[in-house]
């Protein structure tokens, strides 16, 4: 479901109900996982920002919701946990709307991701 929208309300309003429920529940998880993470739209999907860094995005498609944490590490360090979700690239996650991501789940990925952004900003060289 690829929509031009400016706002994450904005794509909600634009999907299905069963769908939009689902999303909502992965949104309010996001953020009171991430206290202080920012909303936005990036590559056309809902996403959220923490400290300036990307940190996951989730999208409606016709068939399934996804939730993109861009981070494989997660994957493989929690596979069994995430067999039945896990489908490729850098640890897209599709649910149905009906068989929404457990919050447990999605928050214990968002402080991961936290973490993994926080390594990187530290491991960043910081300019004169």
């Amino acid at each position: 479901m690829r929509m031009k929208a400016a706002t994450i309300a904005e794509y909600l309003r634009a999907v299905p109900a069963k769908q939009r429920a689902a999303l909502q529940k992965v949104r309010r998880t996001i953020h009171a996982a991430a206290p202080g993470s920012l909303e936005a739209i990036s590559y056309g999907m809902p996403a959220f920002k923490y400290r300036g860094r990307m940190l996951i995005y989730f999208a409606a498609f016709k068939q399934h919701n996804s939730l993109f944490p861009a981070t494989k590490g997660f994957v493989a360090a929690h596979r069994k946990e995430l067999e039945r979700y896990y489908t490729s690239g850098k640890g897209t996650l599709r649910f149905a709307a009906e068989k929404p991501l457990p919050a447990g789940l999605v928050k214990k990925l968002v402080k991961w991701r936290i973490k993994e952004n926080e390594a990187k900003r530290l491991a960043k060289p910081k300019k004169p």
